[in-house]
């Protein structure tokens, strides 16, 4: 995956978390985020092409723990669960592209990116992915995005690793255990 080739522009800012004003824009920026990495890619891909924006969220959130959500998310890739989506896009006929984040979960897509993908006809559309990741690259994503969009074109997007929260919270846990707090 190559790097999106976009100059940072000064953009207006639209509300995270719900499909924004229509302003005209032919494309859509729709992502979830668990840590911030994918949001952030998200808002400079709007900002750089005026697009509009939807934060994809799930009507009952992940759990906060990062061993519980890892937990609830094997779960969900097992099953084949699609967790219900908190809102979808109003009407996303007028788009022409879809951009589309999500952070790399057991090495796919997460639940959600396919609940997203199942409730949206992507149909014509042309589908570019952006992906965060801890190492490990993109994994079986494409092959989700491709078989829960089988009517849109799938184009090379993005991915980038960012730092993995296993790794810090171990970290973090090492360090702990060298602290020492008696007086």
């Amino acid at each position: 995956m190559t790097a999106l080739a976009a100059p940072l522009s000064t953009g207006l800012g639209r509300p995270a978390g719900a499909a924004s004003a229509r302003r005209g824009s032919e494309i859509l920026v729709a992502y979830y985020t668990r840590t911030g990495n994918t949001g952030i890619i998200a808002r400079q891909i709007r900002r750089a092409l005026g697009a509009d924006l939807f934060e994809i969220r799930t009507a009952d959130p992940y759990p906060e723990d990062y061993e519980e959500q890892v937990a609830e998310a094997q779960r969900q890739r097992d099953s084949g669960f699609e967790p219900p989506l908190a809102a979808t896009v109003p009407d996303i006929g007028p788009y022409r592209a879809v951009f589309l984040g999500f952070p790399i979960w057991g090495m796919t897509a997460p639940a959600v990116i396919r609940s997203f993908l199942s409730r949206h006809d992507l149909s014509g559309k042309t589908l570019v992915p952006f992906i965060t990741h801890g190492g490990y690259g993109v994994g079986q994503s494409l092959d989700v995005l491709a078989g829960h969009a089988p009517g849109g074109r799938l184009v090379e997007g993005f991915s980038k690793r960012c730092d993995q929260e296993r790794e810090t919270l171990a970290e973090v846990t090492r360090w702990l255990g060298r602290v020492e707090i008696s007086g």
